[in-house]
């Protein structure tokens, strides 16, 4: 392999040079050019449409969440069907059970809810076939 001298090779000269006296009035063209920038107006009326646009899905936000947590409510209680569904199909669950877990307040409202009058429960008695099964419960 050759010997390689850095001396004695030929110099390769760049291809960029900068024009004479080019630093010299460098700076104040620059300042000249930072001067005739025009500062960018922002008109008013184009802001208000933003803050309007803002301001209008703050308020129907507002409004929607009670109907939304009214409905969010709703879907979770039970109606009587579902819950008469349920308790008729648990096999471990008896009438006893449910008595065991009523309370007076409970048994008072029960009380209150059902006015028979003495006509009617006749007309059950008469026309129900199993009223032995009814009085031994």
């Amino acid at each position: 392999m050759k010997e390689f001298k850095l001396e004695n090779e030929p110099k390769i000269t760049n291809g960029f040079k900068t024009p004479e006296h080019y630093f010299d009035t460098f700076s104040a063209k620059v300042l000249e050019q930072i001067n005739e920038r025009e500062t960018k107006v922002i008109p008013l009326y184009k802001r208000k449409k933003v803050i309007s646009i803002a301001a209008a899905a703050a308020i129907f936000i507002a409004f929607m969440i009670p109907a939304a947590n009214y409905y969010y409510k709703a879907s979770k209680e039970l109606d009587e069907a579902t819950l008469e569904t349920y308790l008729a199909y648990q096999s471990n669950l008896n009438q006893y059970d449910l008595i065991k877990e009523l309370d007076t307040k409970d048994i008072d409202k029960l009380n209150k809810n059902i006015a028979l009058e003495e006509e009617t429960l006749e007309d059950i008695l008469a026309t129900n076939p199993n009223i032995e099964n009814l009085i031994s419960e």
